[in-house]
């Protein structure tokens, strides 16, 4: 055998990859499991959307390489998209660039700044990642603690004294939170771009749960400065329900565009033609689209809290996205909990541990199921 490189002892294969085969295990043994753990959409993308990757396929260029900075219509659609929900300016030929879902965007962008050793400053519990990628670029993960207490955002002065931030060179944050769903107000952002300018950190904001039960979506770009220190991502996966399509983007200062360019150009062929046309389908969509996408959520989200509630659970009904974060009765682990609860009720929840140690003590419910799904899930426990 050859042996693997280094940087693979530093992570482990992703929870839910691993966690899904002992779910699909189960499944084939006749258990009628139901997944509330994972946040896949179930829902259909826009009809047009579909039609316009149909109808692309007859294009003359539909099946050749694509440009590595995608088709200028499609970064046209993105800029009008920032435009007209978070009233954010971007030029669509030098600050916006189109990804394959912004899970790449994530490595693309430690590839292009970090070098090995230099901090990282992650949010826990956050998106798991954040840690891995960090780790594969042998960079150092500096988690910084979201707490209930504090309403799941960051102590500055906190962590001013505990790290030095003389080698910390990005800032992961996440607003609306995954997975706690808490909206930050617009003190934060413009607390966290100060933080930024005065440490010369790169913060990067992954934005993609602002339309899912949340009114008020709000972009880091649209504050004053914010260019200078920070980028955004951004991705069709949720809003859309395109998540097996992969499309994302990041937007930000053409100079660090650039740089993330000369790293994502060697690593893939451009995005196919027909997504791309889907895409620019879904982002120019009627505020409709969003209403009744939310109503579905909406009658979801009462039946995870009644849920939430016969698991003798807590929660909060003012955060927003695709889950519930509901905190377990006191003393109760959270892995434990949820292998409870599949073995005897046959569900799936998502242990909060898994998105860091101030997860423990909570569970992530999924909104990506049916409402007879969820009704069945309240009777097995009842």
């Amino acid at each position: 055998m050859i042996s693997v490189a280094d940087r693979l002892h530093t992570v482990e294969e992703y929870y839910f990859s691993r966690k899904l085969k002992e779910v699909n295990l189960l499944k084939e043994h006749g258990k009628p499991i139901i997944n509330l753990g994972i946040g896949s959409p179930d829902l259909q993308p826009p009809s047009r959307v579909v039609s316009a990757i149909v109808d692309s396929m007859q294009d003359a260029t539909a099946h050749k390489y694509q440009s590595y900075q995608g088709l200028p219509e499609l970064r046209q659609a993105m800029a009008g998209f920032y435009k007209k929900y978070f009233s954010v300016s971007l030029s669509p030929k030098t600050e916006i660039l189109p990804l394959m879902g912004s899970k790449e965007g994530i490595m693309h962008i430690s590839m292009a700044f970090l070098n090995e050793g230099d901090g990282v400053l992650i949010p826990n519990p956050g998106y798991p990642t954040y840690t891995s990628v960090t780790k594969l670029v042998g960079a150092t993960p500096l988690f910084y603690d979201l707490k209930e207490k504090n309403n799941w955002l960051p102590d500055f002065v906190a962590l001013e004294k505990t790290y030095d931030l003389s080698k910390v060179k990005i800032m992961w944050i996440n607003y609306p939170h995954m997975p706690t769903g808490t909206v930050a107000p617009n003190k934060f952002y413009e607390d966290v771009i100060e933080f930024a300018k005065r440490h010369n950190i790169l913060v990067v904001n992954d934005n993609p749960y602002s339309f899912i039960l949340n009114q008020f979506p709000r972009s880091i770009l649209k504050y004053k400065n914010a260019k200078d220190h920070c980028l955004e991502l951004n991705s069709l996966s949720k809003t859309f329900n395109m998540a097996g399509w992969r499309v994302g983007m990041v937007m930000g200062k053409s100079e660090y565009l650039d740089s993330i360019i000369k790293v994502k150009s060697n690593m893939d062929s451009g995005m196919f033609y027909g997504i791309q046309k889907g895409a620019i389908e879904a982002l120019n969509c009627s505020d409709m689209w969003y209403l009744s996408l939310n109503s579905v959520y909406e009658k979801r989200r009462t039946l995870v809290w009644e849920l939430a509630e016969a698991l003798n659970c807590t929660y909060d009904k003012n955060a927003t996205g695709m889950f519930v974060w509901a905190k377990l009765p006191e003393f109760v682990k959270s892995e434990e909990f949820i292998d409870t609860v599949l073995k005897n009720d046959s569900i799936f929840i998502a242990p909060g541990t898994i998105f860091g140690s101030n997860g423990e003590g909570y569970i992530r419910f999924s909104l990506c199921a049916e409402t007879e799904e969820i009704e069945e899930a309240i009777a097995r426990v009842k």
